[in-house]
């Protein structure tokens, strides 16, 4: 059963996450901010007031996504990542898996 380890926010709506399989992936909210629940996490103030669950994140408003989900939509970093002056940018390994089905 695939689980969120942890969680670093790096900048704007994204979020450095690391899942109990062991990758790192850097996902990128901003498309998915809409509607009564994801929508108020457009204000940064409450997108980064979020907690690490026994399964994923939530969110301080209960909202919170399917470890699977952001998985998904995550780019796989490299494990020992290089940053960028600012600290808000990691090396993206583009030959990586990019599904959790694929990595089954």
């Amino acid at each position: 059963m695939l689980r969120v380890t942890d969680v670093e926010y790096i900048k704007d709506y994204q979020l450095l996450l690391t899942f109990n399989d062991g990758i790192s992936k850097l996902v990128d909210l901003e498309n998915y901010l809409s509607g009564e629940v994801f929508g108020p996490l457009r204000d940064k103030n409450l997108f980064i007031q979020f907690a690490l669950t026994r399964m994923t994140i939530e969110w301080v408003n209960g909202a919170d996504l399917a470890p699977e989900f952001l998985y998904d939509i995550g780019k796989i970093v490299e494990r020992n990542l290089y940053v960028a002056e600012d600290a808000a940018e990691y090396k993206i390994n583009p030959s990586a898996k990019t599904s959790y089905e694929k990595s089954l």
